[in-house]
């Protein structure tokens, strides 16, 4: 696995962290090959670790997402706004038993740190992975980007309970009941509509949230939560049958900007 330095710069700040990409990482986020992995007992998250040499990052990685945005220990920064170009591009709602997973055809994109990182596909966690002050939301979503070489970029959105979702809706519409299922949408989804109207965020450095937990990944979780309905999170969990949230982990010498 070819490995390499980027140097990244937040904003006005001067000071310049330095963080390991992961060439090879494929884009997904849930990954295991043909490991079996979960989220309860023994092969719930806390083993996943022991589970396969391919996940050891998950038991001694020290960069690991989740984790709670303690907000008064955040750093202020001039974090640039986020370029979206985002499209109705995305086309199938997959079931793969850890999620629900809306695959998209790659044309949808943000800009940052002057890249481009294309959105591959954006799926859902019930209740939230990341916690603020310790509190966890009902719901998360994870649009899931990858560069030209490899590099990652989640955006975060946490969701409370409110009025129904409309993008939601339409993807619910077609939601596999069945694991391994996959399911053409039938109406178009623009993940652009899924988003806050305030695009302010925190940003961190972290990793997949599930095997292998690999580390490099540049997280944005926005600071404003959007809403869906009591109905919409019911169906979701009825669906899943279990909390699909990896539980949040140590913080240690990192820092969020916001």
């Amino acid at each position: 696995m070819l490995i390499f330095l980027t140097i990244l710069k937040f904003g006005c700040m001067k000071k310049t962290l330095i963080a390991l990409s992961l060439a090879s990482l494929c884009f997904a986020g849930e990954h295991g090959g043909n490991t079996q992995w979960g989220y309860e007992g023994s092969i719930g998250p806390k083993h996943w670790g022991d589970l396969s040499p391919q996940f050891i990052m998950c038991k001694i990685g020290k960069n690991q997402s989740p984790v709670d945005i303690n907000i008064k220990d955040t750093v202020k920064a001039c974090l640039k706004p986020i370029k979206f170009n985002y499209i109705a591009d995305a086309r199938y709602v997959v079931n793969n038993g850890h999620t629900i997973k809306v695959i998209t055809t790659g044309q949808s994109y943000i800009v940052v740190d002057g890249k481009r990182f294309y959105l591959r596909q954006f799926h859902f966690h019930a209740p939230s992975e990341h916690t603020v002050n310790g509190k966890y939301y009902p719901f998360e979503a994870h649009l899931v980007h990858i560069d030209k070489n490899g590099n990652i970029a989640v955006i975060g959105i946490l969701f409370k309970l409110g009025k129904e979702n409309g993008e939601l809706a339409k993807i619910w519409k077609n939601m596999p009941q069945q694991v391994g299922k996959k399911v053409a949408l039938t109406s178009k989804v623009n993940p652009y509509l899924l988003l806050p109207k305030n695009k302010e965020y925190y940003r961190y450095s972290g990793s997949l949230t599930t095997p292998p937990c690999s580390e490099g990944v540049r997280w944005f979780i926005f600071k404003e939560p959007v809403e869906l309905s009591k109905d919409q999170l019911a169906k979701f969990k009825k669906v899943m049958g279990f909390p699909n949230n990896r539980p949040v982990q140590p913080i240690n010498a990192r820092k969020i900007l916001k």
